[in-house]
């Protein structure tokens, strides 16, 4: 049994679940959250039994209420909509989304076609192309290079979602490159360390590996990913779970290594569920394999941050290394 690590909970998600248990603890529920704070049932389950109320728009919230913005970020016309209904606004963020932002915003000023690799529909590309609709055209991968239309070839510069595959992106990069030599690269990476983190990790594990299991859920873009990496980088096969129940016994025929990982909003509870059920099934010895340590810490956001403050509450965060789990009423 090969445990990869890292794995589970990035600096970005620990923030914004925290955000969403501190406002309960603070103000009390309801609270409401436009979309899922991250992409993983268990988490969004657990919110909603502790009050929290899961909405698409902020035209669901009652005028007035207070809403989380999910990690993933919203567009400005997000930002207006909820200051039209004079909502209290939590932004969460993840501040590694919030710097794409902030590059799109910066080359549509300085009259930039922005090519956005990512995927139609998540979130996080929603948000993005939001800062600068006029400067963003949308590409899902490298298939689609040779639809890409701009108006200065010497004026392009690509950004990325930052939860895609590494390889994939560099090589919708190259295509972009062949096509536009004057492409220019944004000023730091965009796909976020964890992401890069936990795919580094699954490809050293994946060779050794007759089976690789992802912990995560099926909108959660890394969680996805790590799945066509694990296959990528060598491994016979390798499956999608949100918890241990769904693992089917019959994916253990003669199966001698198992691989386990799981994506960047999955709780380490989800992954020591299968690390039970593996071992019932003969995979008792577990060897981790590490490839990064991660440090890293967001502060609360700082709407949030403030009103703690103001109540002469520590706005904690998790301690370095620590492996949070959520907050559960015994009920």
């Amino acid at each position: 049994m090969l445990l990869a690590a890292p794995r589970g909970y990035c600096a970005g998600v620990d923030r914004a679940v925290i955000a969403v248990e501190k406002a309960l603890d603070h103000y009390g529920a309801p609270v409401y959250v436009r979309k899922e704070i991250v992409h993983n049932k268990y988490v969004v389950e657990t919110l909603s039994r502790r009050g929290a109320i899961f909405v698409n728009e902020t035209d669901e919230v009652p005028e007035g209420a207070r809403v989380v913005f999910s990690a993933h970020g919203v567009s400005p016309a997000v930002h207006a909509a909820a200051a039209a209904r004079s909502l209290q606004t939590i932004d969460a963020t993840c501040p590694l989304v919030t710097k794409v932002h902030k590059e799109a915003v910066r080359f549509a000023r300085d009259d930039f076609d922005i090519l956005l690799i990512g995927h139609e529909g998540h979130e996080e590309v929603e948000g993005t192309m939001g800062e600068a609709p006029d400067h963003v055209q949308l590409v899902n991968s490298p298939d689609e290079v040779d639809d890409v239309v701009v108006r200065d070839p010497d004026k392009v510069v690509w950004l990325s979602q930052t939860t895609l595959s590494v390889d994939e992106t560099m090589e919708t990069v190259r295509r972009l490159r062949e096509r536009f030599p004057s492409l220019q690269d944004p000023p730091s990476d965009d796909i976020c360390y964890a992401t890069q983190n936990r795919q580094v990790a699954v490809k050293k594990l994946a060779p050794s590996c007759d089976l690789v299991i992802v912990v995560g859920s099926a909108n959660s873009s890394n969680s996805v990913r790590l799945v066509e990496v694990a296959l990528d980088a060598g491994a016979r096969a390798s499956y999608r779970v949100d918890q241990a129940s769904e693992i089917d016994p019959a994916w253990f025929e003669g199966v001698s290594t198992v691989g386990l990982t799981s994506g960047a909003s999955v709780p380490e509870i989800l992954v020591r569920d299968v690390l039970d059920l593996l071992a019932q099934h003969g995979y008792a010895d577990v060897e981790e394999v590490r490839t990064a340590t991660e440090d890293l810490m967001f502060s609360l956001p700082r709407e949030l941050r403030a009103d703690l403050k103001a109540a002469g509450q520590a706005p904690a965060r998790p301690q370095r290394g620590e492996r949070r789990e959520l907050s559960v009423d015994p009920a």
